[in-house]
C-alpha cells in the first residue's frame, strides 16, 4: 500500500504537469494545439484516475468518515468544474460557442484559471484528512 507521502507526491507532479502543459497551451495560443490538449487532458485525466484508486483504496482499509467523504465530495465537483470549464474552453476555441457573450467567455475563463488552484487546495485538504486511514 502507497503511503501518504507517496500518494502526495504523485499528486503533486500530477498537478505540476497539468499546470506546466496548461501554460504551455494558452502560451500556444488559439486554436489549440492538438498534440497539447490531448496531454493535457491526458494528464488530468490520470490525475483523476489516480486520486479516485486512492481513494478507494483507502476506503476499502478503513471506512471513510463524513468528513472525509465530504471532503472527496468537494474535491470531485471542483475537478468536475475544471474539466467542464477547460471543455468550453475547447469548445470556444474552435468555434462552437459564437452565440455566447464575452462576459461569458471571461466568466469561463477565469473558472477554468481558479478551480485548478481550488483543486490543488481541497485535493491537498482531502489527502491529509484521509492520511490516517
Amino acid at each position: 500500500m502507497h503511503t501518504i507521502q507517496s500518494r502526495v507526491v504523485v499528486a503533486g507532479l500530477f498537478f505540476l504537469f497539468i499546470f506546466l502543459s496548461g501554460y504551455w497551451l494558452s502560451q500556444l495560443g488559439k486554436p489549440y494545439h492538438t498534440l497539447v490538449i490531448t496531454l493535457h487532458k491526458l494528464i488530468g485525466l490520470a490525475a483523476g484516475v489516480f486520486l479516485v484508486l486512492t481513494v478507494i483504496r483507502t476506503h476499502q482499509a478503513a471506512p471513510l468518515s463524513g468528513l472525509e467523504i465530504t471532503a472527496v465530495v468537494i474535491t470531485a465537483l471542483i475537478f468536475v468544474g475544471t474539466v467542464a470549464a477547460g471543455g468550453l474552453l475547447s469548445i470556444d476555441a474552435a468555434g462552437g460557442l459564437s452565440g455566447i457573450s464575452q462576459q461569458v467567455r471571461q466568466l469561463i475563463a477565469v473558472a477554468h484559471r481558479l478551480f485548478p488552484f481550488l483543486a490543488v487546495l481541497s485535493t491537498a485538504m482531502t489527502l491529509y484528512l484521509i492520511r490516517s486511514s
